[in-house]
């Protein structure tokens, strides 16, 4: 299914994703920055067909944001519209403006409540930038997928979304968030799997440069960089190569096209000489000697 969707995923990643649909657990994905986490859950939404709800963490991320909040002005309106009619039970306007069609759902709540039925891709993607606030709050959601409105009571999932929880690892994440999941740990690939997903998602890319670059991105990872470049920079320099009609790699286009691979200049500066030759040099070489 991974596969049909243009996603190479090694035994271990489909078998713990095949035991999260099967056990309707949800799935904790953690790796480094670009290497495929967040794709899974494009990939599935696409596969199964089923709506995908993304929910971007971020510093400071809070109820109101993720879950829910009421309809304020419209709110104000209907209490200065009834009270223009002279309408004055208390109870039924409060009843009336605490009502579904005055609730804003946000990601959270619209995981747990769609119409129709059928479950959507729940995406929480990187965790790891909210607070531990947060994350208790989700304790309530994974468990029992369920989330409790003050003015209208709980609100539960007819059938749980398929949650992914992705996280880049710039915290740790509370053992009780983690226990109510499946884990995996997306790593880099190897060499052989990251020539095709080039050739799979960048199918105008010559072969020998296909190669090139996958050696050249391989060796850069074993360098003490600041950020290693990830898959996603992988396709993105292999398409630019692709864009300027490259067929195999030089020292001139390696220095010109460093910014679509490297994000960081103390790593683009000590690659974008010397170094960076001859790294150039050896991956020509170790490929020459392997045919």
């Amino acid at each position: 299914m991974l596969a049909s969707g243009n996603y190479l995923a090694g035994r271990s990643l489909a078998t713990v994703l095949f035991l999260s649909l099967r056990m309707k657990r949800p799935l904790f994905l953690e790796g480094e920055a670009g290497v495929g986490k967040t794709e899974i859950a494009k990939v599935l939404s696409a596969a199964l067909d089923r709506p995908l709800i993304r929910l971007q963490c971020y510093e400071g991320l809070d109820i109101s944001s993720a879950v829910y909040e009421w309809n304020y002005p419209a709110q104000m309106l209907e209490i200065r519209l009834a009270e223009a009619s002279g309408t004055t039970d208390r109870s039924r306007i409060e009843a009336d403006i605490f009502s579904e069609r005055y609730l804003i759902r946000r990601p959270v709540l619209q995981a747990l409540s769609v119409p129709d039925g059928r479950a959507p891709i729940f995406l929480i993607d990187e965790l790891d930038r909210t607070d531990e606030a947060f994350e208790a709050f989700l304790l309530e959601v994974l468990s029992d997928f369920q989330v409790t409105v003050p003015e209208l009571g709980t609100i539960r999932a007819v059938e749980p979304p398929i949650v992914i929880i992705t996280t880049n690892r710039t915290r740790e994440v509370h053992d009780a968030l983690k226990r109510r999941c499946l884990y995996h740990w997306v790593d880099y690939p190897e060499a052989a799997q990251e020539l095709e997903i080039i050739r799979r998602k960048v199918p105008g890319c010559n072969e020998t440069l296909s190669r090139q670059v996958v050696a050249y991105v391989q060796k850069l990872r074993a360098l003490d960089l600041f950020k290693n470049p990830g898959v996603a920079e992988t396709i993105d320099w292999a398409t630019a190569l692709t864009e300027l009609d490259r067929v195999a790699l030089d020292p001139e286009t390696v220095s010109d096209t460093l910014g679509t691979l490297l994000k960081y200049q103390d790593d683009i500066a000590r690659i974008d000489g010397a170094e960076g030759r001859k790294l150039l040099d050896d991956v020509k070489a170790g490929l020459a000697a392997t045919g």
